[in-house]
């Protein structure tokens, strides 16, 4: 078993690294891939030192397995490279979501979506992972009808230089500017660019990834998305309108029942989900899980989880566990 990790020098490559010792990962060769000016880099995997090559070296290599979190241009570029050469790609990228024939997977939704001729699986967005973890077998027992979401994304989502601003604004030093404004002590309703219709293309991608990794192109989503001032994941307040009616009791032994998902709801205690709690873990947290008192056959869930590990990380090297 010969992995490749594209991209392995950033933030997500090195919880990638972090996720394959833990999971005990059975690769026999490791093959860690950097941009020209990070070649010859030394990195830890398991206690053992790789030394990172470049990406042509790389597919030379023809491994088995390739997990890329490089950027899109990077994957459009280079993925196809590797699948030419029999190498199975997983790009954490947006580059290959929406393409027709590549399967967008949640190895715990729709691994199955994968067919023996596809050599390129998308890994989706960080807050579409969590969040359709949670309402995939809410979909499937009672049918989603709408969903208006708000997320509050941490600043780890945009890379090393936002959380760097982030922490200089928060020590009163000079800060190199990552977003238009300060972060720290703010929100900015904004991440992604804008279109034509004033959305973001993170919101947008909320509503695309959504309807291909559930099957469903009639469910309605709006989507607003928020990047707040924290480090340890994402959360997002979800409304789901449903087309079957429900009793409360059926929500929660769904969600109970679920591979995943954690339930932190205990109102009396205050025990809800929170990013701080969520840092360095794999499940997707929910809480505040409630009837929507303004409309028939709705619930209000707050879902949190660590943008880097599940998010992003975790879903790749469970994609590829899957395939061995």
């Amino acid at each position: 078993m010969k992995l490749a990790i594209v991209g392995a020098t950033g933030m997500v490559g090195n919880i990638m690294l972090k996720v394959l010792a833990e999971r005990k990962f059975p690769f026999t060769e490791l093959i860690l891939v950097a941009s020209e000016k990070s070649v010859g880099k030394k990195l830890l995997c398991n206690e053992k030192e790789y030394t990172c090559v470049n990406l042509q070296t790389a597919v030379e290599a023809k491994p088995d397995i390739a997990i890329f979190s490089a950027g899109g241009s990077t994957s459009k570029e280079w993925a196809p490279k590797f699948s030419a050469n029999g190498t199975i790609v997983i790009d954490n990228s947006s580059a290959w979501r929406m393409e027709k024939d590549v399967p967008l997977v949640v190895p715990e939704i729709n691994f199955d979506a994968i067919e023996n001729d596809n050599k390129i699986i998308a890994n989706p967005n960080c807050s579409t992972i969590q969040m359709v973890l949670a309402l995939n077998e809410l979909h499937k027992a009672l049918k989603i009808k709408r969903l208006v979401i708000s997320t509050y994304q941490s600043v780890t989502g945009t890379g090393v230089k936002a959380v760097k601003q982030m922490m200089d604004e928060r020590a009163g030093n000079d800060a190199e500017m990552v977003y238009p404004y300060q972060i720290d002590l703010n929100c900015l309703p904004h991440a992604g660019d804008f279109d034509a219709d004033a959305y973001t293309s993170e919101e947008t991608k909320l509503v695309n990834e959504t309807r291909k990794i559930l099957s469903d192109n009639d469910i309605k989503i709006t989507a607003t998305v928020v990047r707040v001032p924290v480090m340890g994941g994402h959360s997002m307040a979800v409304n789901v309108e449903f087309e079957k009616d429900f009793e409360m009791k059926n929500i929660f032994e769904i969600l109970e029942k679920t591979e995943g998902i954690t339930i932190q709801d205990n109102p009396e205690k205050n025990e809800y989900p929170m990013p701080l709690y969520s840092e360095h873990k794999d499940d997707v947290f929910v809480g505040r899980i409630r009837k929507d008192l303004s409309q028939d056959k709705s619930i209000n869930l707050w879902i949190v989880a660590d943008n880097l590990r599940k998010g992003a990380a975790t879903n790749a090297v469970q994609i590829a566990e899957k395939f061995i």
